[in-house]
This record gives C-alpha cells, structure tokens and sequence, in this order.
C-alpha cells in the first residue's frame, strides 16, 4: 500500500514507485497479505502496460495479443519449478527444447546444408536470450580455434552496427573484436573492408540479420564466400529478424538471403521471445554441425560434488519458459507466423510510405519491419521531443543521429496507427524547424556522443545511473 511517511514530494524519474510505495531494504518482520501484494503490482502493471498498448512504442513488448500471453502464462504455471538441468526428473524438458531446436533450424533451411556436405546437419540450445545466444557462439569459436588451429590471440571481425552483445563477448572471452564502420548510403558492411582486416588469428565474422539500429541485413552471401575462402566460422545474428525475416520472404519481399543456404554460414542465434512471441527470456543459437556445437559445451568431471556439466553458459533454468515457447510455436504453426507476418508488414509499409511523404526524412537503406530515418534538414532528436509529447518512444541513433521505430503486434492491434504516425512526426519536423540551432532535451546523452572523451563521459553517467537503479 502506498507509503504515507515517505515525502509525497520526493520525485525521482528513474524510481517513480518511490514514496508512493513501501520499500524494503531488508525482509519485513511479518509477512504481507497476498491479496495485498497483488493489489500493488497489479498496479503497476496496469500503469506501465498503459504506455505500450497504445501502439506508440517501439519494439520492446514482442507478443501476440493478450490472449495469446494468458495462454502462454498458463503452460508457464505447468512448469514454473522445474529445473531444466534435472532431465532425469522432468524429461519434457529435453522433448521440447530439441523440438524448439528442430523448428527454427528447419525455418531457417538447416537441409540446405547438405548440399554442400552431407556429413553435415544443424543443430543447437536453448539460451536465456539473444545475448546469451551470440556469447556461446563467440566461446565456441574461441575454444573451436584453439583446439583446431591453435590460435591463442583470436580475433573476430564485425560491423560496427553488430550488437554490443558481440563486445561484451570478446571482453568476457578474452578476444579481440575488430570493427569495420559501415557508411552511406549502404549502412551495412563492406565485403572488402572485411576481407581486408583478416590476419593468422581471424577466427569468424559476425554479419546480422537485420542489425538492431537501422533492421538491414549484412551482405552474408560475400561474407559467406570470404568464411569459406579462409577456413574460418560465420555467426549471423539473427537474434533480432531470426524469426520474421523468413516469413516475409514467403510473403514475396524480397529479402538477400541470411540462412544455411549460404554455405559458409556456421551458425545463427535467433530469438523466440521476440518474433517467436515467446515469453521473454529465450531465444536459439545453431550450428552447421555437432563438431562446432561440442566446443560450446562445459563440464567440470572430476568435481567432488559429482560430475559437473552444462550445455550453456546458464546453469538453473525454468523450465517454464521451455513450455511456453515450445506451446507458443506449436500454437502459430507456419500458418499463424505467416498471419503475423502479414499484419506487420502492412503496419511497417504505411509507416515507411509516412516517412517518405516527408521531404526533410530520409530513409536509411530498404526498411522491412525496423523504419529508420535521419534528416540533413532538421534536428531528428527535436523531431523526438516532439514525438515524446504525443505518447511515441522512438529508438535514438548515433553516428549519425538518426531514429528508428521497431514494428512489433502492438502496432497491428490500432487502426489507424500509421496515419497517426505520419502526423505526428510532420508535426514534428515543423517544430524542429522552429528548434534550429538550439540543443534538444533528447541530445543530452547523444549530444556528447561521438567521441572517445563523450562516451567515455557518457558511460560513467549510465554507470551511475545501474548504481542508482540497484540501490532502494
């Protein structure tokens, strides 16, 4: 209940739940009501979930429909206290997860890969997630190149627009990854530019499908020549479009093809709990073959609490998001990810049309479900003040300031959204024209951006801000 001795004026945007809600810094002396707990956090609930479900935000809430989240709560509840290690007790647990597997390799053309060695046949794990995903394939070919090749310095080549999922893995592994800046007006990576940084210790490249900031999908076809050429690994991530780009194919856009048809693409991580409209906390990551899988698996066997193994960087997981994923992509079948498909396509085509009606946007590349758009005429970061004040929450770009919008279900459920869209953000580039030549509240972060001593500024504040967030 609400908090009566704290100051009704202390205000804090980063904890806005402060003074209106009792906290706990350390466990209460009696226990609360359950009815009462509920009562709060249904509160919450209901007030956060009233920013998304205007269809205003971007990305972020990645489901189907309430429906939809009832039912997946629900095979959730079946599972909630399994451990998915124990698959001796609960051998669902393995029963779905190597179907989940099987379903996305199969969406994603794993018996192409035959064509090119027959020995070969995809496979992969479950993860917690999108980043999970890509750090078990970056530790894969790290030990996969030690023990083949003997590489004791390895390297791995990106574009700088691959997620920093990919860095945070270097920095943990111990690997040195090798950035390739992409530029206009293409915005994804240049072959050559690759070819050009490959030394003795390469020992993968990384290209995405679409990358986060702008959606585009990194020309994997040359990449996949250049992994072939040098014997080395190829991880497309797909964590972001994994799930959506296959099935706008078969909807006829035309999209470069990312998957295992490629034959020098070794593996791809790709999200259930995004596109899959999963639960959030799972997503895949596959391999061209068992040989490279192995390199991702660990084991501890001589450990006097017994023998020790873990086919993933997680150790305990809920085997509750294993069901719901697996229930919510039996639930769609390809008839129902096809639908969805659909519906996001149409709402990303009107927002995209929306955009170019604008003659002071510009599009950046050939958007499918991720509409991005910079401005040579206006600052795009008053345009986002603007839009704030309409309900909208863009996604804020740099290097060059740019802002995109990430087409999501929520979006399909308004009619009328991306007429609205288009207003708004016309509205909007009239008032960044009023703004010229003054500093927008959005580039407080980004307006210091853009070099070594700005972002270094810029991540001691976001530093700050985690330490602020963990305290009560």
């Amino acid at each position: 209940m609400p908090d009566q001795t704290r100051n009704e004026q202390e205000t804090d945007s980063f904890k806005p739940y402060k003074g209106r809600f009792q906290s706990y810094p350390e466990l209460p002396e009696k226990g609360r009501g359950k009815e009462d707990i509920l009562n709060e956090l249904s509160l919450m609930a209901e007030e956060e979930n009233a920013k998304w479900t205007t269809g205003k935000v971007s990305g972020t809430f990645y489901h189907a429909g309430d429906a939809h989240r009832e039912y997946l709560n629900k095979t959730f509840s079946l599972f909630s206290h399994v451990n998915t290690l124990q698959f001796d007790l609960c051998p669902s647990m393995f029963k779905m997860e190597s179907e989940i597997i099987s379903m996305t390799a199969k969406m994603l053309n794993c018996d192409a890969v035959k064509a090119h060695n027959p020995a070969d046949e995809v496979c992969g794990t479950m993860t917690s997630g999108g980043s999970e995903s890509i750090m078990m394939a970056i530790k894969t070919y790290r030990d996969w190149a030690k023990a083949e090749k003997g590489i004791d310095a390895p390297e791995i080549i990106m574009p700088n627009t691959a997620h920093p999922a990919f860095d945070k893995s270097g920095t943990y592994f111990g690997i040195n990854m090798v950035h390739i800046p992409v530029s206009e007006p293409d915005f994804r990576v240049d072959p050559e530019a690759v070819s050009a940084k490959i030394n003795k210790n390469t020992i993968a490249l990384v290209g995405s499908a679409g990358n986060y900031p702008y959606g585009l999908i990194d020309p994997i076809d040359a990449l996949s020549d250049i992994a072939l050429h040098h014997k080395i690994g190829l991880h497309v991530d797909g964590c972001l479009g994994g799930f959506i780009l296959p099935w706008f194919e078969k909807l006829g856009r035309n999209i470069p093809t990312f998957d295992f048809r490629l034959p020098g693409v070794t593996s791809i991580s790709a999200d259930t709990h995004k596109y899959g409209f999963a639960l959030k906390g799972t997503s895949v990551v596959l391999y061209r073959n068992n040989d490279l899988r192995r390199h991702q698996y660990f084991s501890v066997p001589d450990w006097p609490g017994g023998m020790y193994a873990s086919p993933t960087g997680a150790g305990s997981r809920s085997g509750g998001l294993t069901a719901a994923t697996w229930a919510s992509m039996l639930y769609l079948g390809k008839e129902g990810y096809l639908e969805t498909a659909r519906a996001l396509m149409g709402v990303a085509d009107a927002m995209i049309k929306g955009v170019e009606s604008i003659p002071e946007l510009l599009l950046i590349g050939d958007p499918t479900f991720v509409v991005t758009f910079r401005s040579e005429e206006v600052d795009v970061f008053h345009v986002n003040d603007f839009m704030k004040t309409r309900g909208w929450r863009f996604n804020c770009l740099q290097l060059p300031p740019a802002m995109h919008f990430c087409v999501t279900m929520p979006q399909t459920f308004v009619p009328g959204i991306a007429d609205e869209w288009t207003k708004d953000l016309r509205e909007g580039v009239a008032y960044a024209r009023t703004k010229a030549g003054t500093v927008a509240d959005t580039t407080a972060i980004y307006g210091v951006a853009g070099s070594l001593e700005g972002n270094q500024a810029v991540t001691e504040m976001v530093y700050g801000v985690f330490d602020h967030l963990f305290s009560v």
